[in-house]
C-alpha cells in the first residue's frame, strides 16, 4: 500500500526554470526569467490590479515556490479555488480565507482534500476563524 505523498510525487508535474516556451511562445511576465519574474511579484503594491498575471504564473509550469508566491499576491481569493487540488496552492488559499462564508468550503478541503499540507492549513485556518467568531460574541 502506498501512502498519499507517495501517490502524489508520482503524479508531480515537473517543473519548468525561467522562460516557458523559449521557442518564443510565452509572453507577458512568463517570458521573465525567474529571478526577474519574483522580482516583479514581491515588488507589487497591495493595491494592485495584476490579478490576471499572477494567475497565469499559478497556472504554469515554474517551480512551486514561484507560483506560491503569486498565489499569496493575488487579491481576489476566490480565483484561487479552481487550484485548491494543487497542495501548493491549496495552502496559500486556505490562508487567505477569513470570512464566515468561507467555513464550509474550509470545511470541505478538511474533509476533501488528498494533500495533508492543504488539510493541516484548512483545519488551523478553521480553528482561527471559528476563534474570532466567539471573541466578536464575547
Amino acid at each position: 500500500m502506498t501512502s498519499v505523498d507517495e501517490d502524489d510525487s508520482a503524479r508531480r508535474r515537473p517543473w519548468k526554470e525561467g522562460p516557458e516556451g523559449t521557442g518564443g511562445g510565452a509572453a507577458g511576465w512568463l517570458a521573465l526569467s525567474d529571478d526577474d519574474l519574483l522580482f516583479r511579484i514581491e515588488a507589487l503594491g497591495p493595491e494592485h490590479d495584476a490579478d490576471a498575471l499572477l494567475m497565469e504564473v499559478v497556472r504554469s509550469d515554474r517551480h512551486f515556490f514561484i507560483r506560491q508566491e503569486a498565489a499569496k499576491r493575488i487579491r481576489d481569493a476566490e480565483l484561487l479555488k479552481d487550484h485548491s487540488g494543487d497542495r501548493h496552492i491549496g495552502q496559500i488559499l486556505v490562508r487567505v480565507m477569513n470570512r464566515a462564508e468561507d467555513l464550509v468550503y474550509l470545511e470541505r478541503l478538511v474533509v476533501e482534500s488528498r494533500h495533508m499540507e492543504v488539510r493541516k492549513a484548512a483545519e488551523a485556518q478553521l480553528r482561527s476563524v471559528l476563534a474570532r467568531a466567539v471573541d466578536k460574541r464575547s
